[in-house]
Order: C-alpha cells, then sequence, then structure tokens
C-alpha cells in the first residue's frame, strides 16, 4: 500500500509570502516597500530641516520685533531675508512714500522668503502621492492575487481552505503593504505642510516688524551692521 505524502505547508511569514508571490504581486509589494523607504527618508531629512528654520524664524521674528540688530551675513533663510531687504532699502527713491517704500522693501524680502519655502517643499507632493496611491496599487496586487487564487481551486477542483488560504494571504499581504507606506506618507505629508505654514507665518510676521523699521529709517543703519 502506497503512503500518501502530505503536501509540504505554505510558510505563512512576511518573507515566505513575499517568496511565493506571483511575479506581478511581487513587484507591486517591491514598489510599494520603495516607495515607502522613501518617504521615510523625506520625513526624517523634513524634520531635522524643519528643526533647524523654525530656530531661525523664532529669532528672526524675535530680533525684528525688538529692534535688535540683523545681519545680512546670516546663515539660512534669515540671511537671505535680511539681504533682500537691505538691497531693496539701498535702492531708495526719494520721491516714493514711506508707505511705498515699505511695500517695496517687504515685497523682496517675501520674494526671498518664497524661494526658501519652495526649497522646503521639495518632496512633499511624493509623500501626498504615495498616500493616495499606495492604497489602490496595494489592491490592484490584492486584485491579482485573488484572481491566481481562483485560477488554482479551478485547476485543482478544490475548495479546502489549505488551497484558497495561501493565495487569499498574499494577496491581504500586498494590501497591508500598501496601507503601511500610505498611512505614514499621509500624516507626515499632513503635518509638514501645517508646519511650513507656521515657518511662513513666522518669518512673514517678523518680515513686517522688519519692513517698517527700515521704512522709517532712512540711515544706511543695516549698511553699517554689515560692515561691523
Amino acid at each position: 500500500m502506497n503512503d500518501i505524502v502530505p503536501a509540504a505547508p505554505h510558510d505563512l511569514s512576511f518573507i515566505g509570502l513575499f517568496l511565493q508571490a506571483d511575479p506581478i504581486v511581487k513587484g507591486v509589494m517591491i514598489l510599494l516597500v520603495l516607495a515607502s523607504l522613501g518617504c521615510w527618508t523625506i520625513v526624517v531629512e523634513k524634520l531635522l530641516r524643519f528643526r533647524n528654520v523654525r530656530n531661525q524664524a523664532r529669532t528672526f521674528e524675535r530680533s525684528a520685533r525688538s529692534a535688535e540688530k540683523l545681519h545680512p551675513q546670516s546663515a539660512g533663510t534669515t540671511g537671505r531675508i535680511v539681504a533682500a531687504g537691505q538691497e531693496a532699502w539701498r535702492d531708495q527713491d526719494p520721491s516714493e512714500s514711506r508707505a511705498e517704500r515699505r511695500e517695496r522693501i517687504e515685497r523682496a524680502m517675501r520674494a526671498a522668503l518664497s524661494a526658501d519655502m519652495r526649497q522646503l517643499q521639495v518632496g512633499l507632493p511624493f509623500l501626498a502621492t504615495t498616500g493616495s496611491a499606495a492604497p489602490f496599487i496595494g489592491l490592484f496586487g490584492t486584485v491579482w492575487g485573488i484572481m491566481n487564487s481562483f485560477s488554482a481551486i479551478a485547476a485543482s477542483q478544490d475548495t479546502s481552505l489549505s488551497v484558497v488560504a495561501p493565495g487569499i494571504a498574499e494577496a491581504l499581504f500586498a494590501t497591508a503593504i500598501g496601507l503601511v507606506a500610505a498611512i505614514p506618507a499621509v500624516i507626515a505629508y499632513n503635518k509638514l505642510t501645517t508646519d511650513l505654514g507656521r515657518l511662513q507665518q513666522s518669518f512673514a510676521a517678523g518680515i513686517t516688524a522688519l519692513g517698517d523699521r527700515l521704512a522709517r529709517d532712512r540711515k544706511p543703519h543695516l549698511r553699517a551692521e554689515a560692515a561691523e
């Protein structure tokens, strides 16, 4: 009497599900993992950079409001804003009113701020794209895996759980990876855009205070500060 060899059990670990998956499902998983790694790289870089710029914004706003010295040679965004204000202040027109001079100076500083804010926005669209597209990419892998499961059922004429479960598990694993990639991306995008808006508001408040100082003072105090 011939012995019946039992079928080898399927490996339902994460690595096993990946290795046993259909090539297309496997490609979906790899794409989602790479997208997740890219998102985390952007998040860590932005958090470190935002912390530095946040300190600059607080110092700039405090100094502008308290009439402290601001040097164009300052590093980072503050230095570029002050340098733009200095350049606009030097280009004085005796015929312009104080309000016109203030608007011109503030416009130059806001232009410098906008250039730096655009640099800080680099990478945020990728977070938004990953957050919105990753669940659907994972769902595509799930649908494809379930189709393969139904094909296996039709080929084996067996609807037992041992036949259905591995394919369903592989399919659902793709959706899980999609959610793992999407959820942190959405949370990070919302936080970073909120932080970016607060940074811009802080710098804008300082620009308003500094613009008022420069519009009232026709003496070249910024030039003197730069020479110190």
